[in-house]
Parts: structure tokens; sequence; C-alpha cells
């Protein structure tokens, strides 16, 4: 017996799309049939993976987003919705790190991350709630009724890990947040939920690897590996299923057992 996932007739908008995680995300959310709206700062970035999706038959639309900046989110959520149709799917994904000891953070260190990874997270799927449950209540055109939120952590934000202690403290809170969106948000039909991945190889981190740090947080791993961003493909159909429905408030820990 086979079982397929059909997103056919949905909008997913991704945030962070240009590289890692979000590429990834957009491509699955594209294979598995839905519109996908692509958001990011990096256009450029933005459009060659759109032409690579449409290479393949998807349909995909690239905005511009700057997710510290309240304006950038109402514009983009907009135009996505004016060009693709009512979002049906979020894909709260974007973030930013920094490695650095507690005593070592700045006010502009922690406004950096808190600002992009908890703020701005928080406001994305504010603006795109308000939107699903308007079409909830009717008071919005749109076929399809309720949503998926999915709001990306880390397992950073349930096992806190030396040195990124900022960073784990703006996952946390975006677990917390999760749970608070699905108790207020689960009566329109939207489900929210928190995906909370491990150690994965990106564009991004990829040299890491190669050093003797990387070598040696490899060798702390239960599986004394890393990740691929196709490894969370799995965990993010489920939780963007149409039959996903019973599946609300639950935070989703994709990290080989790293947090065990």
């Amino acid at each position: 017996m086979s079982y397929e996932i059909d997103l056919s007739g949905r909008v997913a908008f991704v945030t962070g799309a240009s590289s890692g995680l979000g590429a990834q995300f957009a491509r699955t959310l594209s294979r598995a049939g839905a519109g996908v709206v692509l958001a990011a700062r990096r256009v450029e970035r933005l459009k060659t993976l759109r032409a690579e999706l449409e290479a393949e038959g998807g349909d995909a639309h690239v905005v511009t987003l700057d997710v510290t900046d309240v304006d950038s989110i109402k514009s983009a959520v907009a135009h996505a919705e004016t060009e693709m149709g009512t979002i049906d799917i979020l894909i709260n994904n974007s973030g930013v790190s920094t490695t650095q000891k507690l005593l070592d953070v700045t006010p502009d260190d922690f406004d950096y991350m808190m600002g992009t990874n908890t703020r701005g997270a928080f406001f994305v799927a504010q603006e795109v709630a308000r939107r699903m449950i308007d079409r909830s209540r009717g008071a919005a055109p749109g076929t399809f009724t309720g949503g998926r939120i999915v709001n990306v952590a880390s397992m950073a934000g349930l096992k806190v890990l030396s040195q990124i202690g900022v960073y784990a403290m703006s996952k946390a809170a975006v677990i917390h947040m999760t749970r608070a969106m699905a108790l207020e948000w689960g009566k329109f039909g939207i489900n929210t939920n928190a995906l909370c991945p491990g150690y994965i190889d990106t564009e991004i981190n990829h040299h890491h690897w190669q050093t003797e740090a990387g070598q040696k947080l490899i060798g702390m791993m239960p599986r004394k590996r890393i990740g691929e961003p196709k490894d969370l493909d799995a965990a993010l159909m489920m939780l963007c299923a149409n039959e996903s429905r019973f599946i609300n408030g639950a935070v989703l820990a994709a990290d080989d057992g790293f947090g065990v």
C-alpha cells in the first residue's frame, strides 16, 4: 500500500527560501503540487530557485521580504495573495544565529537574533493567520478555510547548547509561541506546529563540518552523522498535509536522536 500527500490547489508561503532549508522546503512543497511563494531578501537567489521549480512544472512566485520590518511583511503577504491566491500553508523559516559565549553577547547581537527568529516569525504568522481567520469567518474570499502554519524552530529550543545560548532562547520562544497560536487559532481550522531540526548540512555551515570543531561535534551525535535538508521532507509534508487536521500544537523534533 502506498500513500501520497497531494497539495494540489494549495498555496504555500515560504520565508527564508533563498537557501538552505527554506529552498528545500519550497522544492518539496512544489513537487507535492502546491503553488509556492518564495520570500526572502536575496531576490536574485529566489529567481534562480523559481526558474528551477518552473522547469520541473511547478508554479512559483517571488516576493521580497525582510521579517524584521512589519511593513515589509504586510506588503509581501498582500503581494503574494494578489499573485497566487489565498495562502493555505505558511513555512515560517527565516532565522539567523551567531556563535559566542553569553558574556560576549552585545545588545546588537541579542536584538539581531531575537528580532529575526522570534519577533519576525511572530509577525509573519500573525499577518498570514489574520487572513486565514478572515477567510474562515467568511469575511474574505477563498475555497479552503483554515490552514497550516509550520514554525521552524530548532532542537536548540529544546536542548541548550554551549555558545549559541541566545539562539536557543529565541527558538525556545518560537516553540512556546507555536503552542499559543495553536490554542488561539485552532478554532478557525488553523493547525500550527513547530518543526525542530537538528544539525543539517547546508551551504551556510558546510565548511564547519570539515573543521576540528565540526568533527568533534559530529562525534557527540548518537549516530555520528549530520542530516541533509531532504531528511526533513517527510516531517514537513506530514505537518502540511490536508489530512493532518488532528495535529495542532505539536513540537516535532527531527534531530536523529540528539536531544534524547
